[in-house]
């Protein structure tokens, strides 16, 4: 009866709701759907009909900024006042839908919106786009930026330019999209909106009076925002008349419906049954259906050129849904879009089942987890002490630790993670090596994999260049840092009287493990730190190992610059005096060697490995 009564929940007619375009032009925001003509068709049973929205009418944008400066308060304020969802206590990051996100209070995933605004007698349709703010998901950013026209930049009243606000800022900035500049947390005691006006006029050459200031939270001035994504963000230049050409900028798994494609049309229009044809993968489908998010899924009749909407077509697999992929329709096609570079893996770790029973699980657990995080890639590896696993790679610590998190949340799968490492290159001396390669350099993920210097002839480490932003009053102790971490200072600019911007060449196995918590503790919690890749160098680099029973533990290793041998000096604290002092401790320390070497082999049990290599949480 139960089992009855769920299904028709799920398969019976769709209930009509209220219309989401609700203004002075249109029916009040309670009555039915298929009472409001203007916005709903009569033949669409509920279905949105998105031609009453022009291209003109059209403003797509994101919010972007530092992570933690207000982006998603910001959000869910947009969806209140325009009436695509109900105002009550409860909304908080209602854009952030993973567990994850709600618990550490960030955006990981780019979600987006459709609103409907009513401004000086016209209905827009305004499609927004929240975007994370953690360096580690800046691909994410920059996805998200191709499907818009101007975005909405977020500055803390009291924080002010963070590291991260510069590097969204360049993002948009080269996108060449218009940008507003917005002050958020107003309301806070310590907020200074005029030095952050300052700075922002100063670094990215906005007129402060551009700026507009805001208290998300409470909702001060929002309104203001949305306004002005009206006058100055421009429609999409695109044309209904010309052939579809949609990109695809994002994609979710579904494991009832396969691939949900996030698309934004740049030509033509898309509906139901048409055949539509990957410009990457050459493959043909059938398009199942085609709506908006508001946030949820509402289904509509068509996508017109310049809207923001979702696609499901029958795609199995998200790798069917290339990240920057055109689609175009069957027999018209099109010159495909720019796309993007594909995400580039910062950092590699393996990862094993606590229990090789458990192999199977985890196996699953990955691919359906990866399917929702292409950006995550999967090497099949294996360990004398730890089994079968994987080597993935990441787009940060940030990102590897969010999808341990997800495992263990979402799959009740607990793993254990190798030391992280980062991709070094080699280039190749050896005929044999080369040979069997089949090219002359490699890169090297896996530090059990490090070739010896005799078939090499140049090893090459990954760099970035950092930007530090910080009170002047911790830069010695900063540089200081940077140049303990082998850094190269290429910048430095005072943004205001207090704040100083620092640019540095880093390599990049010098920052990924405990660089930032080390920046964190040494400003005490205000300096901030981004970073972008900068290519390879040249380095003098080495495969440490750590041995036991004279073995090398593969799982243990890990590649550093070269450093000096290392002898304990028994006779240091002998100074002067008679010289058999000095013969009789060496001759100790010779028989304790001897001693180790009598005592042969000593079993170490795979629980030994698991404490040494599991990172413990509470610590």
């Amino acid at each position: 009866m139960a089992l009855a009564g769920r299904a028709a929940l799920r398969w019976g007619p769709r209930l009509p709701s209220p219309c989401p375009a609700a203004g002075p032009l249109c029916r009040p925001a309670w009555l039915p759907a298929a009472r409001c003509e203007r916005h709903y068709s009569s033949r669409g049973q509920g279905k949105l009909d998105m031609s009453t929205y022009p291209v003109e009418s059209i403003r797509n944008f994101s919010i972007i900024a530092h992570v933690d400066h207000g982006k998603s308060t910001l959000a869910d304020r947009l969806l209140e006042i325009t009436g695509t969802i109900s105002k009550t206590d409860r909304n908080k990051q209602v854009l952030d839908k993973l567990q994850v996100e709600r618990e550490r209070g960030i955006t990981v995933k780019a979600q987006s919106a459709s609103l409907f605004y009513n401004h000086e007698g016209i209905n827009y349709l305004l499609n927004l786009i929240d975007t994370p703010g953690h360096v580690d998901f800046s691909y994410e950013v920059s996805r998200s930026l191709s499907a818009c026209q101007g975005v909405i930049l977020v500055v803390d009243a009291n924080e002010g330019i963070q590291a991260q606000t510069v590097a969204n800022f360049y993002l948009a900035f080269e996108a060449q999209l218009s940008i507003i500049p917005v002050i958020n947390k107003i309301d806070l005691k310590n907020a200074d909106p005029e030095r952050v006006e300052k700075q922002i006029e100063k670094l990215f050459d906005i007129p402060r009076d551009e700026c507009i200031r805001i208290s998300a939270k409470q909702g001060t001035n929002v309104e203001k925002v949305l306004q002005k994504v009206i006058e100055k963000i421009p429609p999409p230049q695109c044309n209904t008349a010309d052939p579809l050409k949609a990109l695809v900028f994002d994609s979710t798994f579904d494991h009832y419906r396969g691939v949900i494609a996030n698309i934004a049309l740049f030509g033509g229009e898309i509906a139901k049954g048409q055949k539509i044809v990957s410009a990457h993968t050459k493959k043909r489908y059938e398009v199942n259906e085609v709506g908006i998010l508001t946030p949820n899924e509402q289904p509509t009749h068509k996508l017109y050129a310049g809207q923001v909407g979702y696609l499901i077509a029958g795609m199995k697999e998200v790798t069917e849904a290339q990240i920057g992929d055109t689609l175009f329709l069957y027999k018209q096609p099109v010159e495909p879009l720019p796309g993007f570079k594909s995400a580039k893996p910062m950092v590699f770790a393996g990862m094993y089942p606590i229990d090789q029973t458990e192999y199977n699980n985890l196996k699953s657990a990955l691919e359906r987890l990866t399917l929702n995080d292409s950006s995550v890639t999967v090497h099949r590896d294996s360990s004398l002490a730890l089994g079968a696993g994987w080597r993935l790679g990441f787009l940060g610590l940030l990102h590897m630790e969010v999808f341990n998190q997800r495992l263990e949340q979402e799959y009740n799968m607990s793993v254990i993670l190798t030391a992280p490492t980062v991709p070094y290159k080699a280039v190749l001396s050896s005929a044999k090596l080369i040979k069997e390669y089949g090219k002359d350099e490699i890169t090297i993920i896996n530090p059990a994999q490090f070739p010896d210097k005799l078939s090499v002839s140049e090893y090459l480490e990954p760099t970035v260049l950092g930007t530090i932003v910080t009170p002047h009053e911790y830069i010695g102790k900063i540089i200081t840092l940077c140049q303990d971490r082998r850094a190269v200072q290429k910048d430095m600019l005072y943004i205001d009287e207090n704040r100083v911007m620092l640019k540095y060449l880093f390599p990049l196995n010098e920052i990924v493990v405990d660089f930032y918590d080390a920046l964190k503790s040494l400003s005490s919690g205000y300096a901030s730190f981004d970073y972008e890749d900068a290519g390879y160098q040249s380095a003098d680099l080495i495969k440490m190992d750590i041995l036991v029973n004279g073995n090398p533990v593969e799982e243990l290793a890990t590649v550093i610059h070269k450093l000096k041998a290392y002898r304990k000096n028994v006779v240091a604290k002998c100074y002067g005096g008679d010289i058999t002092r000095r013969m009789k401790l060496l001759k100790r320390q010779a028989e304790g060697k001897r001693l180790m070497r009598k005592i042969g082999n000593v079993e170490v049990p795979r629980d030994a490995f698991i404490r040494v290599l599991k990172k413990e949480t509470d610590k």
